[in-house]
């Protein structure tokens, strides 16, 4: 009865946005989006759409209960791209059937229902009691095929690129494919390094100050290994003849890699596994007095087995599973504290202590003890890509602004042959897939949650990077390494008779170049309102000084020390001596040694936590218990019950960011007096805001916006098909009583 539904919908042309390359695949009128399980009252009548890149369900009715849409320039409200999919399961009531369909399998019933699931944890539902029923089994099929391609070459990237280079003025937003741009909105409007070219690498040894490093070209057209960049950096006493000979000896010919130096000297290495059993030490021990002549003081090289002390990608991908059981097939109807202990059950939280544990501790080798330190894994393409990335965000300052943080993951990831392919599944390969960046990402979300004055980005730019990674138009998260890019795409441009030219494979847009995704204000989403830049600006007698923090200039952001200082502590290293004994198992005598070393690193962590943060310096986790927490933006942004309305941290990031522009304000305004400027210039600063909230006015006094919860800026309306669409009240939240997050899966079985 309290259903409102007209039985005879509306015919009206509803019609999909297309980007370039784009087909439409399939189509089915009259489907309805279910936005909630025991009602349909607030259910939308549209038109279900399936292309080579997205499923898109088209409709005129405005979305229910929703006050914010925070829009993505690819994909409408209602899309999912194609690569986002995880499982597609298909229902019909009336003979009670329901299955997984595969990418070439036949369906023997009718649908009545279509649900997906997401890799972003969301549940999308559709009805189709008005479709014609051949109609809405073609379009099951049809997604099903176009979801799960067996070929590379058949993701849309490469259709889009394919027409792109047969009509350039088809680009979309006028962006040239293949730019790393700032594309944020940035004050500097820097762009994001790509580390493709020479000079990019050279950059970065001037910027370290590695001055006994060398960008070696030994790989140029990928002549030595397949897997790693063509120019990449290694000890300047390393001739390119002997880094030749040395490559056959190691897994994937993956030479060792430098990533960083300490302004102390001390390098950061990434080294895949030797093969060879005999010429393992003679090799090790080349590589590692070179890495020693490269020290200005001639330091120890300290090597870390990163397959024997963290989790390996099998668990991190079973512990990922539980996750998302956990936040979205489980029945949520428990006590909180049955909740928690499922939570701890799935390891997820732990591996992320035990990655940030581990760096911290190597963090330790470079600051403390001045030594080099050498990430030693089987192929050295996975867990050091997450190691190495998280050792450099805690010493150097520049990977916490947003360009560098987008540089590290084109040097660590992209370049470095982190097999995105593979390990996001995008090609729907199971066996390979792990997902190492999202942990990556926590675990920078863990180190900005406690140190949010530290980071130019916010949580929110980290979940949309998240995202991107499952939007196929990106070349950034498509490929296994850089050489598969160049040898795919070159294929593809013979076929459709492409001239390449000089170029070295086709150039596909990069996900740096953010406004193909987002409008410049939407953008300023991405900035942290708390972030202290490097040097702050102030009026001195009408002129505009730089304050430069130094040293002893801290925040004043106190940290309590940890209970547990256990947890920073290593405990079985393997300090390596300079000389011949470099690759030899520790001896007793140095056992003496090694717990000396174990007291020193407990008094570093001591010392450390005993004082304020320098953000512009080392910054290290806080590991013990409560201190490791679930991103809930992330995991819990489609999960209704758990969004809290008018509450959660962007209560504070939109009070944080009023304040911000209001300061801005005022020196902007402080400027213009003491300059005298002309009217009109002091309108068009004005209106160059850093912040996505906005002081309207130095005596606005207005509330929070009425959009604001918990799951901003995303909405779960209309995502999950749970009983409460409405989420739930903050009161509920602070009384105490129990969270009910109940959810209803109607596909558990094939």
């Amino acid at each position: 009865a309290e259903d409102h539904i007209t039985s005879e919908p509306r015919i009206k042309k509803l019609e999909p946005v297309l980007l370039p390359g784009e087909i439409v695949v399939n189509e089915v009128n009259f489907v309805r989006k279910c936005i909630a399980t025991d009602t349909s009252q607030y259910d939308l009548w549209g038109k279900l759409v399936c292309t080579n890149f997205k499923i898109s369900f088209i409709t005129d009715d405005p979305m229910p209960l929703q006050k914010f849409h925070y829009k993505n320039l690819l994909l409408g409200e209602h899309d999912v791209p194609l690569t986002c999919i995880e499982q597609i399961v298909t229902v019909n009531d009336t003979k009670r059937k329901q299955k997984v369909l595969g990418p070439n399998q036949k369906l023997k019933f009718n649908p009545t229902e279509l649900i997906i699931y997401c890799k972003d944890f969301r549940i999308v539902r559709f009805r189709f009691d008005e479709a014609g029923p051949e109609s809405a089994k073609k379009v099951c099929l049809a997604i099903a095929h176009y979801s799960q391609p067996t070929d590379l070459q058949l993701l849309f990237a490469f259709e889009y690129v394919g027409e792109i280079y047969h009509n350039p003025a088809k680009k979309v937003n006028g962006i040239d494919p293949g730019g790393g741009g700032g594309g944020i909105g940035s004050a500097s409007g820097q762009q994001t390094p790509l580390f493709e070219t020479y000079s990019d690498w050279d950059r970065e040894i001037k910027r370290t100050g590695a001055s006994e490093w060398r960008v070696c070209s030994v790989n140029e057209g990928y002549m030595i290994s397949t897997c790693l960049p063509e120019y990449f950096v290694v000890p300047s006493s390393l001739a390119d003849q002997d880094l030749k000979l040395y490559s056959y000896s190691f897994i994937g010919r993956r030479m060792p890699l430098w990533s960083w130096n300490h302004p102390n000297g001390s390098a950061l290495v990434r080294m895949a596994n030797i093969k060879d059993v005999l010429q393992q030490r003679r090799i090790d021990q080349r590589i590692c007095n070179a890495i020693t002549r490269s020290h200005p003081l001639r330091s120890d090289v300290y090597k870390s087995d990163l397959d024997k002390c963290l989790p390996n990608i099998q668990e991190i991908q079973a512990a990922h599973i539980k996750l998302k059981q956990l936040c979205v097939n489980e029945p949520f109807e428990e006590t909180e504290e049955k909740w928690l202990s499922s939570l701890e059950n799935t390891h997820w939280l732990e591996y992320i202590r035990s990655f940030l544990k581990h760096s911290a501790e190597l963090v330790y080798m470079m600051e403390c003890k001045h030594v080099s330190v050498v990430l030693q894994e089987e192929e050295g393409r996975d867990l050091s890509c997450l190691a190495a990335s998280l050792i450099q965000v805690m010493l150097d300052p520049y990977f916490r602004t947003i360009v560098g943080f987008q540089s590290l993951i084109q040097k660590e990831w992209v370049m470095a042959g982190y097999q995105f392919l593979d390990r996001c599944n995008h090609l729907k390969r199971s066996d390979k897939e792990s997902p190492l960046f999202l942990m990556f990402l926590d675990c920078v979300w863990q180190l900005l949650e406690q140190y949010p004055a530290a980071f130019e980005f916010s949580e929110m730019y980290l979940t949309i990077l998240y995202d991107s990674a499952r939007i196929s138009l990106f070349g950034t998260f498509l490929f296994n390494c850089p050489h598969q890019r160049v040898k795919e795409s070159t294929e593809f441009a013979i076929s459709k008779n492409i001239q390449l030219g000089d170029e070295k494979g086709l150039k596909f847009p990069c996900v740096w170049d953010w406004s193909l995704q987002f409008t410049s204000r939407d953008r300023l989403l991405f900035h942290n309102p708390l972030y202290i830049g490097k040097s702050a600006p102030c009026v001195q007698n009408g002129a505009v000084k730089t304050f430069k923090r130094s040293k002893k200039n801290y925040s004043s952001t106190l940290r309590g020390v940890p209970p547990a200082l256990k947890n920073g502590i290593i405990s079985e290293p393997e300090f390596l001596p300079r000389r011949n004994s470099l690759i030899l198992k520790l001896k007793p005598d140095f056992l003496q040694q090694t717990e000396s070393q174990s007291n020193s690193m407990e008094q570093y962590f001591r010392d450390w936590f005993a004082k304020p943060v320098d953000l512009h310096g080392v910054i290290l986790p806080r590991i013990s218990g409560t201190q490791i927490k679930l991103w809930k933006l992330c995991y819990f942004r489609w999960v209704p019950e758990a969004q809290i309305n008018h509450g959660g941290f962007i209560t504070a990031f939109h009070k944080v960011s009023l304040l911000a522009d209001e300061i801005d304000m005022l020196n902007r305004n402080l400027r213009q007096y003491k300059s005298n400027s002309s009217l009109q210039g002091s309108c068009l600063e004005l209106d160059q805001s850093r912040m996505y909230f906005r002081a309207n006015s130095l005596n606005d006094t207005s509330g929070a916006p009425d959009f604001l919860s918990s799951s901003f800026p995303f909405s779960p309306v209309g995502n999950l098909c749970r009983r409460s669409i409405l989420g739930t009240p903050l009161s509920k939240f602070l009384s105490g009583a129990k969270i009910w997050l109940s959810t209803e899966t109607l596909a558990n079985e094939d």
